[in-house]
């Protein structure tokens, strides 16, 4: 994952990969992280405690219900349906009000494509043979141009988290891509092939809520 510029700093990340959320808007995505096959999230949706935040992540709130179901069409995966249905859960407090989408790690949040899909069209010497080659040449390109921004603020995230994200972020630098981040995520942390990229955009989800690796 080589900056196609090799030499020269890697042109800005698009705004919309780096504009949190947290202050602007009341509610969003919240990723299971532990939830990283279906079998697992189709058990969580059919018993919705499973699912269920033990607080409102605005405002802290301990009862949160089920407020809706809402259908992800995840591209490019074998091992997924055409169809997932997410949870979206609403803060009971009458002031607070806001509402939680629950998302499974193996969904990309606003990506068409799922994770192991992504992985395979831009790491394809790593990722896993179970997605399908549905992926246009021209949203490879998209992606792997994204990869090539840089990942200066990604990078001062892991740094600030401490211990063995903070070494992420050592090996790559300030003036490293988002690609190069990547790949030192991978050699530190060593998620299995397939998550990879799913795991480096919930630490950074985690992190920094709204903040984008792709």
């Amino acid at each position: 994952m080589k900056s196609p510029s090799t030499g020269h700093p890697p042109p800005p990340a698009e705004s919309s990969l780096e504009r949190s959320r947290e202050s602007r808007y009341k509610g969003g995505t919240l990723i299971a992280e532990e939830v990283v096959e279906l079998a697992e999230h189709l058990r969580r949706v059919a018993d919705v405690d499973q699912y269920r935040p033990e607080e409102c992540a605005r405002c802290g709130h301990g009862t949160l219900h089920v407020h809706d179901h809402v259908e992800r069409h995840p591209l490019g995966d074998a091992l997924l349906p055409a169809v997932v249905t997410v949870l979206v859960f609403r803060c009971a407090l009458r002031t607070c009000g806001a509402t939680w989408r629950i998302l499974p790690r193996f969904l990309a949040r606003h990506l068409w494509h799922a994770w192991r899909a992504v992985e395979r069209a831009v790491m394809p010497e790593t990722a896993e043979v179970t997605s399908a080659p549905t992926m246009s040449a021209r949203t490879v390109q998209r992606f792997r141009l994204r990869l090539a921004s840089s990942g200066r603020l990604l990078v001062v995230l892991l740094a600030m988290a401490g211990r063995q994200l903070a070494r992420v972020a050592t090996r790559v630098g300030l003036g490293g891509t988002r690609g190069a981040l990547v790949a030192a995520f991978v050699q530190v942390v060593r998620p299995a092939p397939g998550l990879q990229l799913a795991a480096l955009a919930t630490v950074v989800h985690r992190l920094a809520r709204g903040i984008r690796l792709m």
